[in-house]
């Protein structure tokens, strides 16, 4: 394992092994992790699912569309196993098919495999394993979810909410300290690989842990309507990036957040095509407001901001090989390609019958005025979902959302839960 000589790394530590000590059982404290609350035990503690998939994708260079099919298995176990000891494990098989494709392609991601220990009932809580940490309130980018980069094995999905369930998590240690009003959590994520893995069960801990990094979050609830992280992230080679997010209820109706970080690394453009590490200290941020009406219908406005991104100038300068590459490799770091981009976001319960939802999304780069619209319909039944999704990509020639090889994409899914 790799050795760690920042002193920041030494602190976490220090950190973790205070939180570690027993405190006094408190009453339930707020929790402000971005992750779903857990829901109370089922008497199933193993929930599965199957997905299967239909799609077709027409091309903007080509005549043919491509067609593709996928099947997907899933699997989520979370159970006490012992005296304040709770396993946890989340884990996704896909198999996808496309035409024009050389071979199938099998990947196995291991979102999450953990233990978690709170002794004797009290207020601390240690986890080791395979943890997938998400942070931040934003619905499209996330600059304070220091743990995404590199995390899909595979991309099924344009909904961002989806890529942040399906994403792998990073193997480490966390500690968190609970209390009314507030909570502080230390985690320390080493080096385990070098390089990122296509074989269909490797671990692919070389896209989660090909680095160290830890991170201190402190959360805080001010009022009964605001709450609040700060979080200080370091990783290996880089200064200290500091962060913080912000949820606050406007009204009965309107809930604001943001997101902001500052710190210094290489340029976006830099890490794509792997040129010399060149530190600068740049911003990101994310901003909005969600407005929910009577009829359950919520619209979000989010704006973002990427101080790492390439601006207009410095994406008209790459070639359109380069520029794909380009939209590749931020899609697979889960970063915002272009320097500022806006998104509006709905979504509908009960459209026109009770269990039929409408989701959707559109994606403005701020830049070239291109975009990409994306929309879901999904029926549920008592074990079953029937959904269909369509995406649709627009803009001028040489523009983000106009140079992308597909033009539409329609799919229809059916999920069986059991």
């Amino acid at each position: 394992m790799h050795s760690l000589k920042n002193p920041t790394f030494h602190v976490c530590l220090a950190a973790i092994a205070l939180l570690a000590l027993p405190a006094q059982a408190q009453e339930d404290a707020l929790n402000l992790e971005s992750a779903p609350v857990e829901a109370a035990e089922s008497p199933s503690n193993t929930k599965w699912s199957i997905e299967g998939t239909l799609g077709n994708a027409s091309q903007r260079y080509a005549t043919d569309s491509i067609d593709s099919s996928r099947v997907s298995l899933d699997v989520l176990y979370s159970g006490r196993i012992g005296t304040g000891l709770r396993a946890v494990l989340s884990n996704r098989l896909d198999v996808i098919h496309a035409t024009g494709a050389e071979a199938d392609t099998q990947r196995n991601s291991l979102r999450e495999a953990y233990l978690s220990w709170q002794p004797g009932g009290s207020d601390t809580v240690i986890d080791l394993g395979r943890i997938n940490q998400r942070n931040g309130p934003g619905y499209g980018y996330n600059p304070t979810d220091f743990f995404r980069d590199g995390s899909l094995r595979v991309i099924t999905s344009a909904d961002p909410f989806a890529l942040r369930q399906n994403r792998m998590g990073s193997v480490m240690l966390r500690a968190q300290k609970l209390w009314n009003g507030g909570s502080l959590s230390v985690a320390y994520s080493p080096k385990m690989a070098d390089k990122p893995s296509t074989d269909t069960w490797d671990l692919d801990l070389g896209s989660t842990n090909n680095r160290d990094r830890a991170v201190i979050t402190l959360g805080t609830q001010f009022s009964q309507s605001v709450n609040s992280q700060i979080l200080l992230y370091q990783e290996s080679g880089l200064k200290p990036t500091l962060g913080a997010n912000m949820t606050a209820l406007l009204s009965d109706a309107a809930v604001a957040h943001l997101e902001w970080t500052t710190g210094s690394e290489s340029a976006l453009v830099n890490r794509v095509f792997g040129a010399a590490p060149s530190e600068i200290t740049r911003n990101r941020f994310v901003g909005g407001v969600t407005y929910t009406t009577l009829s359950k219908t919520s619209f979000t406005a989010e704006y973002q901001y990427n101080g790492f991104a390439l601006d207009s100038t410095g994406w008209a300068a790459l070639g359109t090989t380069q520029q794909l590459g380009y939209l590749r490799e931020s899609l697979r770091l889960q970063e915002l390609a272009p320097r500022q981009a806006y998104l509006l976001y709905v979504m509908q319960k009960g459209l026109w019958l009770k269990d039929l939802d409408l989701t959707g999304y559109v994606r403005f780069n701020g830049d070239d005025d291109s975009r990409l619209t994306w929309l879901e319909l999904r029926h549920h039944w008592r074990n079953f979902d029937l959904t269909l999704q369509l995406q649709h990509n627009t803009g001028s020639g040489g523009s983000e959302f106009g140079i992308l090889p597909d033009r539409r994409v329609v799919q229809a899914l059916g999920t069986y839960y059991f």
